[in-house]
């Protein structure tokens, strides 16, 4: 019972890992405009931060700039300020109703930074999964001293933690490969 509860943990966990990883991917700048890139701006409302999409409505206009039109209109100030905080590496235009962010295109230089980040987000999704098989093979050497397990299960288990470690590596690997060609098409 304990092997398959560690087993089912550490699953999970290497899933909440790849989960993580889409999720960065997912905010780092392409040659196009994505909504998403607004994700970790937070606005001042009320008092409080706030995520900018929970309080706007934004949408890609021609496949290169982003429109925000806040619900609030009292507030397109603040919006214009948190964009410029955010340090997107856009200027943000105001006509007064709505705030438009053109997305310039990419230099083959700041192709290549980008593709660093994307190395450095699949790297640190590694090095957690290769932690998650730390932790698992720690948890099997308990339950070995605990449950005496046979040398043939810990070895059997001992592979089935290394295969599914090489199952999620290769997850990370082909999203970085996949999300590195994505920013180098121009």
């Amino acid at each position: 019972m304990a092997v398959e509860q560690m087993f089912s943990t550490g699953t999970d966990k290497m899933e909440k890992a790849i989960a993580q990883m889409k999720k960065e991917f997912a905010s780092v700048r392409t040659g196009r405009a994505n909504p998403m890139i607004l994700d970790k701006v937070l606005v001042e409302y009320y008092g409080a931060p706030t995520p900018l999409r929970q309080l706007s409505q934004v949408s890609v206009q021609d496949g290169t700039t982003l429109v925000i039109a806040p619900y609030d209109k009292t507030i397109l100030k603040e919006v214009e300020k948190a964009v410029i905080k955010a340090d997107l590496g856009i200027t943000p235009n105001s006509d007064g109703i709505v705030i438009r962010l053109p997305f310039p295109p990419l230099t083959q230089d700041k192709r290549k930074e980008i593709c660093k980040d994307v190395k450095k987000i699949g790297e640190d999704t590694k090095v957690a999964i290769r932690n998650i098989r730390r932790d698992m093979t720690d948890e099997l050497k308990k339950i070995e001293k605990a449950e005496n397990l046979p040398e043939d299960a810990v070895k059997d288990n001992q592979d089935k933690i290394q295969k599914l470690t090489d199952k999620y590596t290769k997850i990370v690997d082909d999203g970085c490969a996949e999300k590195e060609k994505e920013v180098l098409t121009v």
